[in-house]
């Protein structure tokens, strides 16, 4: 049976969050357990560089750290294909290709691009790189190397899988059916709001509970969540849709517990500090078994290098492949004998 591809991954500046689990991690996983899809899963590292690309180390360092977060989760090496983007000089090679399909007004217009600018003045000022810029190209060349055929994205993203498949419609009205155009697979779950309240739960934030985190970790951060600012004593009548502590109970906690935890907030009947304490607890008990195996690839470094080398070199097989029909196509294959 030939498997539905699909192509996702992440930037690799930092540990991943139950953002990310809520928002892909958790997808990927039913998408690959169910035997029908050919996940391809990319470590973005050279994604990561346009805006990181002053401290290289930081993006080195956290290539294996994404990986395990990977693992932990439970996305199996030998259902998917996890690879690290650098190492595939093919999607540099497209990336430059695709640059001359796509213009500079148009890339300005994109609204995730526009969005991302926006939160990165304080790094570029008005100084924006050629890399931020053009990283939807280098995206398009991460999907269509491989022949990706949907790409599990948050409605956020979708702009840019929009703006690969205007590449690809564009390169094949040029130089024949040659790419395939991808097509979009909306998560369920919405973006994850931070523990401070934020719409959005970031690694430059600090207002993420990260898969990794301790036991300690944890309750030490949802402690500190922000609650309803009105409710100074236990018996003050409670509102729960603007406290991020019943927020994250809608995630973690069983449904009629949860029901019951929004009754008593309403009626002045449970306090903050139990509130959390109890949700602390549920998010612990989630993230136990990720804890658990994570530890297991900690304590096994070499197994890890040893999945992102086979992987990587999977990957770049498909790549290589793709690029021989890109050459053809272009009419770049000079000196192929064949």
């Amino acid at each position: 049976m030939n498997k539905k591809r699909i192509l996702t991954g992440d930037r690799p500046t930092g540990r991943l969050h139950i953002g990310h689990y809520f928002g892909s991690l958790r997808k990927r996983v039913e998408m690959q357990e169910t035997g029908e899809y050919e996940p391809f899963i990319e470590i973005a590292d050279v994604q990561a560089l346009t805006d990181n690309f002053n401290n290289p180390e930081k993006v080195r360092s956290n290539v294996r750290e994404v990986c395990m977060d990977y693992l932990s989760v439970g996305i199996d090496p030998t259902k998917s294909t996890i690879f690290v983007q650098s190492m595939i000089p093919e999607i540099a090679e497209l990336t430059v290709y695709y640059s001359n399909l796509v213009t500079i007004a148009r890339l300005q217009r994109n609204p995730t691009v526009k969005t991302e600018l926006a939160q990165k003045r304080e790094i570029f000022g008005e100084s924006v790189t050629y890399g931020f810029l053009g990283y939807p190209v280098s995206q398009a060349a991460d999907i269509t190397a491989f022949e990706g055929r949907y790409v599990p994205v948050g409605e956020d993203q979708e702009p840019l899988i929009e703006q690969c498949r205007e590449i690809v419609r564009k390169f094949n009205s040029i130089y024949g059916e040659v790419l395939v155009e991808p097509e979009i697979v909306l998560t369920n779950t919405k973006r994850i709001k931070g523990l401070d309240g934020n719409e959005k739960m970031g690694k430059s934030l600090g207002n993420a509970i990260y898969l990794s985190d301790s036991e300690e970790e944890v309750t030490r951060k949802v402690m500190a969540a922000v609650t309803d600012p009105n409710r100074i004593k236990k018996d003050d009548l409670g509102n729960p849709d603007v406290c991020m502590v019943y927020y994250y109970h809608k995630l973690f906690t069983p449904e009629e517990a949860c029901e019951n935890c929004c009754r008593e907030c309403k009626a002045g009947e449970r306090g903050c500090v139990a509130c959390k304490r109890e949700l602390a607890e549920n998010i612990n008990k989630f993230l136990e078994p990720i804890r658990e195996k994570r530890k297991y690839y900690e304590e096994r470094p070499e197994l890890v290098d040893k999945i992102l080398i086979e992987g990587t070199e999977k990957a770049r097989q498909t790549a290589i492949e793709t690029m021989r029909k890109v050459k053809d196509a272009m009419k770049l294959n000079y000196f192929d004998k064949n």
